[in-house]
């Protein structure tokens, strides 16, 4: 899974007929959305945290019998941070105010 700020095609391009190309699945803009929260956008595009971690789970062979709950947690956050946009206006506290612990 390749999380990339821009179009996918251009990844797409750039790995064409290499070996294990069909391995590869990138993320990117979708030109998706319309004026919303910075989170809201990336969750638009299928480029946030949880989307992403649900993409792994689908992807690697034999992840989605062990990781069930995990890909489920990550639905059920996407769910949340969605609604708490639409009620609020503004992405989740715990989205918002996050910074690297270090």
């Amino acid at each position: 899974v390749f999380a990339y700020h821009g179009y996918p095609w251009l990844i797409h391009r750039l790995t064409y007929r290499r070996t294990n190309h069909r391995n590869l699945h990138v993320r990117g803009y979708k030109e998706e959305g319309t004026t919303t929260t910075p989170f809201d956008m990336v969750m638009l595009n299928d480029l946030d945290r949880f989307h992403l971690v649900i993409d792994v789970i689908d992807r690697v062979p034999g992840l989605t019998d062990r990781a069930g709950h995990v890909r489920q947690g990550m639905e059920d956050r996407r769910l949340a941070c969605r609604a708490y946009t639409r009620e609020h206006g503004d992405d989740p506290p715990e989205i918002r105010d996050w910074t690297w612990p270090h």
